[in-house]
């Protein structure tokens, strides 16, 4: 698929870190699978790593993280 912020590159599948923030919480995941653009390198996720990576995070902030890094586990 072409990027649609750059609308030149390419995106192909790899591996993002992505930051969830909401108030207090910041939560770090890393090695999500995601579409990268190889130019501008913007990240897109599937609707079932988005559900999880959210679900995740609610969790977490619900029980008072403040700040956490963990492994994407699909």
């Amino acid at each position: 698929m072409t990027c649609l912020i750059c609308k030149n590159g390419e995106t192909r599948d790899g591996r993002a870190t992505v930051t969830l923030e909401r108030g207090a919480t910041t939560i770090v995941f890393k090695q999500v699978p995601a579409r990268v653009c190889g130019t501008c390198g913007e990240v897109y996720l599937d609707e079932a790593s988005s559900r999880k990576l959210l679900a995740e995070a609610n969790a977490a902030a619900s029980s008072g993280v403040e700040v956490e890094v963990r492994a994407f586990a699909a």
